[in-house]
């Protein structure tokens, strides 16, 4: 007769509970994961510890990076869990996030950066879709799983910090939050503060909740929400504010993101407020060298946005795809370049080993767009940036309403449908059209084809190293 000891049994029966887990998620479909991921980070936790426990001061002056790693590092080891930051100032560098560890802000409790660069450790991270030297974030993570960042306090990155790479200081500056290769993210109900940078950059990420976060970045260039090269992602009731994009959507440029293939798909934005005041609410790209597809925005309020709402946007030298976008139910207001963008032809910088020759053109297909509000907007539809060798394949605009200053524009698009667009106030022909086909263009004017770029040759081979 076998006799098994009774933490042996409760071994294999969490074993095997784990891998008909493992089958049944396999079997999900892929819009489902997100969200059953972002349940499953949310496990009550094994562990508490405080990070005043580990001498963490939160005086504003002394940094406490030391402590928060500590309180970091021990309740990975011990299974995982959460570690509590009370109420306080907390000065500190670069954080890293371990596997099963959730950072509880609590009211009143902020995090600063450190001003000095050498607080960052170099690592390899994605800046304009190349793989470089660079700071890791504020709080980062590498190669981690079920991690999370719960408010209801505050992450501020320090001001000295943004910016760009220069002579100074060569490296990519530091982002706020960036986990890198990590799968079951849970951002949730805190703030962040910080400008000149992205706030929150994942980067070949899999399962991402982000929910609740009030994020403010103005004051000079710095985008929101950057996901990068990331597949299942939720973000849901977020207040944005920003001087560049609110959430933009990338997956690599040139050669070496085409090499690499790392799509950004299955994404779901949902009931959030953005406003912008130097560029785009949303933008897709202009890094698509891995593809974009499988993208969803409803129930979104768009305000203040210097250009567009929407911006889609690629070039010739990326190759790859955007496909299946589709958004519904939108208030877009106060926005002075207009509701939606195409830009597939000149948009961002050309990598230095691009795609070449056709295949080097993004192939882009299925835009569909629906129940849209604008006010006080600049063009409905500014769509003419496609090139006509590959054309967008499948276009609809349906059931607009509201007042703008211009109409629509498009240009080399295929099976495109325009129906109950009831706006009023713009200058011109509401619909302006070369090389379109499809339904609802009845009465459209003739317009002149787009301006197209060099062709994009083939130069000296690319090798990733």
């Amino acid at each position: 007769m076998s006799h098994t000891h009774p933490a042996r049994r409760s071994f294999l029966k969490s074993a095997a509970h784990g891998l008909l887990a493992a089958q049944v998620w396999s079997a999900m479909p892929r819009r489902a994961v997100a969200h059953e991921m972002a349940a499953d980070a949310a496990v009550m936790p094994k562990v508490t510890l405080n990070v005043r426990e580990f001498r963490a001061l939160g005086d504003g002056t002394t940094k406490d990076t030391g402590a928060f790693q500590q309180a970091i590092d021990r309740c990975s080891v011990l299974g995982g869990g959460e570690v509590l930051v009370p109420a306080g100032n907390y000065l500190t560098g670069a954080i890293a996030l371990r596997s099963h560890t959730t950072l509880r802000l609590e009211k009143d409790a902020v995090l600063v950066g450190s001003p000095d660069f050498a607080d960052y450790p170099v690592t390899q991270v994605r800046w304009e879709g190349r793989w470089i030297d660079g700071r890791v974030g504020l709080i980062y993570a590498m190669d981690a799983e079920q991690i999370g960042i719960v408010g209801p306090g505050k992450i501020a990155g320090n001001l000295a910090l943004g910016g760009r790479p220069n002579a100074q200081n060569p490296l990519r500056h530091p982002a706020l939050i960036e986990p890198i290769g990590c799968r079951g993210i849970r951002f949730e109900d805190f703030s962040t503060e910080y400008r000149l940078m992205w706030s929150l950059h994942p980067t070949n990420c899999e399962n991402i909740a982000i929910r609740n976060l009030t994020i403010r970045s103005t004051g000079g260039n710095g985008d929101g929400i950057d996901i990068d090269s990331c597949k299942h992602v939720v973000i849901d009731g977020c207040d944005i504010a920003t001087g560049d994009d609110c959430i933009s959507l990338k997956s690599g440029r040139g050669s070496e993101g085409y090499a690499l293939m790392r799509t950004t798909e299955d994404v779901q934005i949902t009931n959030c407020t953005m406003a912008d005041s130097i560029f785009a609410c949303i933008g897709i790209g202009s890094e698509t060298s891995g593809g974009i597809r499988n993208v969803r925005i409803e129930h979104c309020k768009f305000t203040h946005a210097q250009t567009f709402a929407l911006y889609i946007k690629s070039r010739p030298g990326r190759g790859a795809f955007i496909e299946d976008i589709r958004a519904s139910d939108l208030e877009v207001s106060d926005v002075k370049g207009g509701f939606l963008r195409f830009n597939i032809l000149n948009s961002g910088i050309q990598d230095q080993w691009p795609v070449s020759g056709d295949e080097g053109i993004p192939t882009i297909r299925d835009f569909h767009f629906s129940n849209v509000r604008v006010k006080d907007c600049g063009a409905l539809v500014e769509g003419t940036g496609i090139h006509p060798d590959k054309p967008l394949d499948g276009f609809s605009l349906e059931n607009v309403t509201g007042t703008c200053g211009k109409g629509i524009t498009l240009a080399n698009i295929q099976k495109a449908e325009i129906r109950d667009v009831r706006v009023t106030g713009y200058e011109g022909p509401l619909i302006g059209i070369h090389n379109v086909t499809g339904k609802g263009l009845e009465g459209a004017a003739t317009i002149d084809p787009p301006k197209l770029p060099e062709p994009v040759t083939a130069g000296k081979p690319y090798q990733l190293r």
